[in-house]
């Protein structure tokens, strides 16, 4: 429901049946990013072309969060794309 789109966490995550991989869509971003200043790229994910931010703003996102998970993503972001802080 909006209901639920709205509450204290604003992230609904998508996992298919067969658990091959997994999708957080915000609803939200909070006080330190705004929709307009990330940096997205368009992909074609099994014939649909979808905008998904990149690993740069994702991983600048990630680790500057207060949930330990995020960091954890972060690192593996940092490590599978080569990126550097």
């Amino acid at each position: 429901t909006a209901d639920d789109l709205l509450g204290d966490y604003p992230a609904v995550q998508y996992v298919p049946p067969d658990g091959s991989f997994h999708i957080d869509i915000l609803t939200r971003l909070g006080e330190a990013f705004t929709f307009d200043g990330l940096t997205s790229q368009r992909l074609d994910f099994d014939g649909l072309e979808v905008s998904v931010v990149t690993p740069e703003t994702l991983y600048g996102m990630k680790k500057v969060t207060v949930r330990p998970k995020d960091w954890g993503d972060a690192e593996q972001l940092r490590q599978r794309f080569g990126l550097e802080d």
